[in-house]
């Protein structure tokens, strides 16, 4: 086992790093297959067995269309059983706040400890808590890792990941962990292709975010609710919010407005565990709450208590810097890492027609020229861990009757689901993810998949085994049919790719296959 893990390694790296071309190089392959695969690794994460021949009887454009409107396509039972056992997400945020309480030793719902050194007891009621933390937190992770391999409505899964990235919360950082899975369900997922200031009011709102960017702290200096930790302006979230979830770094914004629009979310925070069940998660708190003017990007907000917010987070919506960033970004994750200025320009001009209508933008995306007609755009992106891990798996048919399992690989990758700790969420770029530690890496877990193995438990808690443990991780089905997996991706291969393919065993085909630079790329 470990030579044959060594050989397909050593092979599958002078595949990947020899610098084989991406270009579409099989003589059968029509264009109309071409658009097919372009379609289904840019809308969602590739194709599954069948899907080249269900687009293909559709056709591209009532693909895209049907893609656009998610909720015009039937979700498979099977799914839809295995997201109702999870119970922790039919729980809204108010829900989990009542069901857990707040953290044992703490005299409020958000999880300030007393002062009284901790018990043995204490520590033990502690941990037992963090675990039943923990438990949500997989719930949320077998949620969308189950979406993302077995959903139809790809795009719908493609978005929720891009904006959550946008509006990224950090799991691991106290009771966000209690939250992220509802941050998800209730803030990202039912806007995801809606209107970008919907997104931007519930992110704002939402408990994972207030926790997690400390605005639940931010407290007017000298007001009547000043006290214990909230004692002033925290800018966090004010910072984080315009910098990176509307005008971007470059977007005419001084130091003053981040202070003052600090000044405008004083007294958006949490509520006292007496107050969730009648009135939900989140509360504002007039007593913490600055009622003076403020003066934000040169307009006057008049002092008028939780109104303040929502016109602030009205105007940086529409902003045409937070245009042009927004329209940037889909242009990056849906064309190329440098996009052409042209599609950027035109995708602004209509988020800001249509009002920060995301479906809007993304038809207009989907019609440009940019996107069908630039040859060397296709393929051209570098697929994330977190994309490539799915799509590899999706490529496979292999049923995933543990999600959790692909946790531990993508960990090892350097993309833990919901763990990237800084506001400004993972990068989608070649030069972010490209390195010949992390190809090894990849490859170890081609190779591993293409031999019929996951791990059968992953800890979301702990570090996962590392991907070369791979002899001691169960076998869930046979080992993959090259033939048959090179059909399921439509055989998009390389003059290079293919010649490689050739002269190889035939029981390392398939590991080639998924360490392959046409399977790297989208």
């Amino acid at each position: 086992m470990k030579g044959w893990r060594f050989l397909g390694s050593t092979i599958l790296a002078a595949a990947v790093l020899s610098g084989a071309t991406y270009a579409p190089a099989v003589a059968a392959q029509t264009a109309s297959n071409t658009q097919v695969l372009h379609v289904l690794n840019r809308l969602g994460y590739g194709p599954r067995p069948g899907d080249i021949e269900r687009v293909s009887a559709l056709g591209v454009e009532r693909y895209i269309q049907q893609q656009l409107w998610p909720e015009t396509i039937p979700e498979p039972a099977s799914l839809l059983s295995r997201l109702a056992g999870l119970e922790s997400q039919r729980m809204s945020s108010a829900d989990l706040a009542r069901t857990f309480g707040p953290p044992p030793g703490s005299n409020s719902a958000l999880g300030r400890r007393s002062a009284a050194p901790a018990s043995g007891e204490l520590e033990q009621a502690r941990e037992a808590y963090r675990r039943r933390l923990g438990g949500v937190a997989r719930q949320a992770m077998e949620a969308r890792l189950l979406r993302a391999v077995e959903s139809p409505r790809q795009l719908q899964e493609v978005m929720t990941d891009f904006w959550f990235n946008h509006f990224n919360v950090y799991a691991n950082k106290g009771l966000t962990r209690l939250w992220v899975g509802s941050y998800e369900q209730e803030a990202i997922r039912p806007d995801a292709l809606g209107r970008f200031s919907d997104l931007l009011a519930a992110t704002a709102r939402h408990p994972a975010m207030l926790f997690y960017l400390d605005n639940w702290q931010n407290t007017g200096p000298g007001t009547p609710g000043a006290r214990g930790r909230r004692l002033g302006l925290n800018e966090n979230y004010a910072r984080e919010l315009l910098e990176l979830h509307t005008l971007g770094v470059n977007g005419g914004y001084s130091q003053n407005d981040v202070t003052e629009l600090a000044r405008v979310f004083t007294g958006w925070g949490l509520c006292p565990a007496q107050r969730i069940a009648s009135s939900g998660a989140f509360c504002f708190d007039a007593s913490r709450h600055d009622p003076g003017n403020k003066v934000l990007l040169g307009l006057t907000i008049r002092g008028g208590g939780f109104e303040e917010g929502l016109q602030a987070l009205d105007l940086l919506a529409r902003h045409p810097a937070t245009a042009r960033r927004i329209a940037f970004k889909l242009a990056q994750a849906f064309v190329a890492d440098e996009p052409p200025p042209a599609l950027v320009g035109r995708l602004a001009v209509r988020f800001d027609e249509s009002g920060g209508d995301i479906r809007a933008v993304l038809a207009t995306l989907f019609e440009s020229l940019e996107f069908w007609n630039s040859r060397e755009l296709f393929g051209a992106k570098f697929k994330t861990p977190y994309r490539y891990v799915i799509s590899a798996v999706r490529a496979t048919g292999m049923p995933l009757e543990q999600p959790l399992a692909l946790t531990g690989p993508l960990t090892q990758l350097g993309m833990p689901l919901f763990g990237c700790q800084t506001p400004d969420g993972y990068k989608n770029t070649r030069t972010a993810w490209l390195s010949p530690e992390a190809m090894t890496r990849r490859l170890s877990f081609a190779t591993i998949l293409a031999a019929g193995r996951l791990p059968a438990v992953a800890a979301v808690d702990a570090a996962p085994a590392d991907l070369a443990v791979a002899a001691e991780w169960p076998q869930l089905g046979v080992p993959l049919d090259p033939d048959a997996l090179a059909l399921v991706l439509g055989t998009p291969f390389s003059a290079k790719t293919r010649q490689i393919l050739a002269r190889s065993p035939s029981a390392l085909r398939s590991a080639l296959i998924l360490g392959s630079p046409e399977m790297m790329s989208y």
